[in-house]
């Protein structure tokens, strides 16, 4: 009889933090459990953690991988983890999920920059293999000297029924704190980062929809201190201010998780307009992963990741990134049909049940890793 393959699985963002890296690992991890033997090392204190969080993971890694068959690491922050115990451990295989930011923040300004490209990117290609979360980021690291066919593109999971609630137009007038009658919501679920295009949509895009739509912005923000994206809720304030927008535009800075799953599961449409921001990328995009497993009809940019995240027609549609008019046009036709809305939401569910669960994406994973150890 075959044993199940043994997996030791780390990760440097987990929950109790929860962010899209938290979540992607801890779902990946117990997807994996159920169809291989996994054993979790993981920080769950937050980025503040990580000088004790590396050092001592190290040494566990080290020790525990005589009892295993494979490391999986959850991104790029730890490669030279995985290269360091590969060294001693030379039979056993390591792999590593890559985002697009594990390749990009090596294109950034500063120091901690510098040093991420000269350790962390050599550590990569010591790897035995790299899962990537969308082909853009394959087509980055690629730019880095990473070998293609080093490569492989998995995309992100969900669990659909996670993020799918009854919820009520009563409950996203509470949410919200207004009266909805005659009016439509246009959400945009995502930190409030530059690339994630939030106040650029604001300040072109949302002075072009009717008086009676209004766009709601919610996400978490970036702290001051914190390495990698900068904080672009400021600049959303400001537009909002400049272009008197102050009854079209709501703005939720790291809005609780009820909150979200109502307006994910209530909103008439659901955006995702990416720029394209030098030194950084949307490595997948699963905010519109959990749109459309909520029966949400999302409109997003033809960019990075997101184009691997939608198959334009089926699961969403796609616009040119920083085309203010093709954004304005495709959301005002899709205002106007209440009932084509509602059916395309129910076929953008199945479409994301049947590509995007998590017990396929994590079969997807163990397959690729059978590869390379057999």
């Amino acid at each position: 009889m075959r044993t199940k393959p043994r997996i030791l699985f780390v990760s440097h963002s987990y929950p109790p933090t929860w962010g899209g890296v938290e979540s992607q690992n801890f779902n990946l991890a117990e997807s994996l459990k159920k169809i291989a033997e996994v054993k979790v090392i993981a920080n769950g204190r937050g980025k503040i953690f990580l000088p004790i969080f590396l050092p001592i993971t190290f040494f566990r890694m080290l020790f525990l991988m005589g009892r295993y068959d494979a490391c999986l690491l959850g991104n790029g922050v730890l490669a030279p983890l995985g290269e360091g115990v590969k060294f001693f451990r030379r039979r056993k295989k390591f792999f590593c999920v890559v985002h697009g930011l594990d390749i990009t923040f090596a294109n950034k300004r500063g120091f901690l920059s510098k040093v991420y490209k000269s350790v962390n990117i050599p550590s990569l290609k010591k790897l035995d293999k790299l899962f990537m979360v969308g082909n853009a980021t394959i087509e980055e690291a690629v730019k880095a000297g990473i070998s293609k066919n080093h490569c492989v593109f998995i995309p992100n999971g969900i669990n659909p029924d996670e993020f799918s609630e009854k919820h009520t137009r009563e409950d996203l007038t509470k949410v919200l704190g207004e009266d909805l009658e005659g009016k439509k919501v246009v959400f945009r679920l995502g930190r409030f980062v530059p690339h994630k295009g939030t106040s650029w949509f604001i300040e072109n895009v949302v002075p072009n929809l009717p008086q009676n739509v209004i766009t709601v912005a919610a996400g978490g923000r970036v702290g001051k201190n914190t390495a990698g994206d900068k904080d672009d809720f400021a600049v959303c304030e400001k537009i909002i201010e400049e272009k008197k927008l102050a009854g079209r535009v709501k703005l939720f800075p790291n809005i609780p998780e009820n909150d979200k799953k109502i307006l994910l599961n209530t909103a008439d449409i659901v955006v995702s307009p990416n720029v394209k921001t030098p030194g950084t990328m949307e490595g997948f995009g699963i905010n519109v992963i959990e749109a459309g497993a909520c029966g949400r009809v999302v409109v997003a940019s033809a960019i990075e990741g997101l184009k691997d995240a939608i198959k334009g027609g089926e699961n969403g549609f796609l616009v040119e990134p920083g085309d203010a008019g093709g954004y304005a046009a495709k959301i005002n036709e899709l205002l106007a049909d209440d009932e084509f809305r509602k059916n395309f939401g129910e076929k953008a569910r199945r479409y994301v049940i049947e590509n995007y669960s998590w017990k396929r994406i994590a079969k997807k994973y163990l397959e690729e890793m059978e590869k390379i150890s057999n």
